[in-house]
C-alpha cells in the first residue's frame, strides 16, 4: 500500500493579498536547497489514525505550536511517488520566528556510525502566491492554486 501524508496549510489575509505559510525541512540534504523545497507542515500517519488529527499532530511536532480549528477541505494530491497527502487549509497569522520543531536523529556524515539529531523544519516564512508557488516542493503547488480559487470564491 502506497504511503499517505496529512499537512496544514495557513494563509493570512492582507489588503489585497494573500500569503502562504511554508517550512523549510531541517537536516543536511535540505541545508542549502530553497526553490521546491518547502512545504506545507504534514508528515506520514498509519490507517488507524484520522488525516486531519495527524494534520493537526505533524503541524504542532513541526512549528511547536496549537493547530488551528476551522479547516477548508482541500483536494488530495499524489506525489510521483504513489504518496497521496491530504491537506487542509486555515487562516491563522502566526509568528514564523517561534516555530520550534521536533528532531529526527539521522547517521551524519553518511556512513560514518555518527548519530546526530536535526530539526525537522528548520526555518519557516510566510510567502505572496508567487514566491509560495516557487518556494513549495511541486508535488503540493496545487494545494496554493486551489486554496486561491477557494479564497476568491468566499
Amino acid at each position: 500500500m502506497s504511503k499517505k501524508s496529512a499537512g496544514l496549510l495557513l494563509f493570512r489575509t492582507k489588503k489585497n493579498s494573500v500569503e502562504f505559510f511554508l517550512i523549510h525541512p531541517g537536516g543536511p540534504f535540505w541545508k542549502t536547497k530553497d526553490l521546491g523545497a518547502w512545504s506545507i507542515p504534514k508528515g506520514e500517519f498509519t490507517e488507524e489514525e484520522n488525516p486531519l488529527e495527524a494534520a493537526k499532530r505533524e503541524f504542532t511536532e513541526e512549528t511547536g505550536m496549537k493547530a488551528p480549528e476551522n479547516f477548508l477541505d482541500l483536494t488530495p494530491l499524489k506525489q510521483k511517488s504513489g504518496k497521496l497527502i491530504f491537506a487542509w487549509a486555515a487562516e491563522r497569522n502566526i509568528d514564523p520566528e517561534k516555530i520550534h520543531s521536533n528532531l529526527f536523529e539521522l547517521e551524519w556524515p553518511p556512513h560514518s556510525g555518527k548519530k546526530q539529531k536535526f530539526p525537522e523544519a528548520d526555518k519557516a516564512a510566510w510567502f505572496s502566491a508567487d514566491e509560495a508557488k516557487k518556494k513549495i516542493n511541486p508535488a503540493q503547488y496545487g494545494f496554493i492554486e486551489e486554496l486561491i480559487r477557494l479564497i476568491k470564491m468566499k
